[in-house]
């Protein structure tokens, strides 16, 4: 800001006032970016990870399951495509209704980084056990187990943006 070639400063109140006003717009930008996904997303999300441990066990299996094992492995081509193009869709939904993306990062660490671990090692080292036993209630424990915890992180999920909103 000149007049005159003379450099007018803001007041300190003035330049608090413009850090407050800063900081407000971090926060709701961090509150927008943790709003939770689409409730239409979010049961998506859930059925597919509880069909993960049924589908990869019958692709692992020696010995046909139900289906022949080429058909599980298509079954699950077809299914991770459609997820990653209704993933890409909601959250290009998001990004023109909001102006922001979709963003991990502003969720908790002690929450994702077990559940970003956790979760495939539950889902997927369910197939292998079944593959190793040939019992399939592993498959669906590991299947109610995964459709339970992606409820729960969606719940989180919408309780973290009502406190930061």
């Amino acid at each position: 800001m000149e007049t005159n070639g003379d450099v007018i400063r803001p007041t300190a109140q003035q330049a608090l006032a413009a850090l407050a006003d800063t900081e407000q717009v971090r926060a709701s930008t961090a509150a927008l970016s943790a709003t939770p996904w689409p409730r239409w997303f979010a049961t998506a999300l859930t059925l597919y990870t509880a069909a993960i441990p049924p589908v990869y066990g019958g692709t692992l299996t020696d010995r046909e399951w139900l289906l022949p094992r080429a058909t599980w492995g298509i079954i699950l081509i077809v299914m991770t495509a459609a997820y990653m193009t209704l993933y890409a869709f909601a959250a290009s939904n998001w990004r023109k209704k909001t102006g922001v993306a979709l963003r991990f990062d502003v969720l908790p660490k002690r929450v994702t980084l077990p559940l970003a671990t956790g979760l495939p090692a539950v889902l997927l080292g369910s197939a292998f056990v079944f593959r190793a036993t040939g019992e399939p209630l592993w498959l669906f424990a590991a299947s109610t187990i995964g459709a339970a915890v992606s409820v729960a992180f969606h719940l989180v999920f919408v309780r973290l943006h009502r406190k930061a909103s």
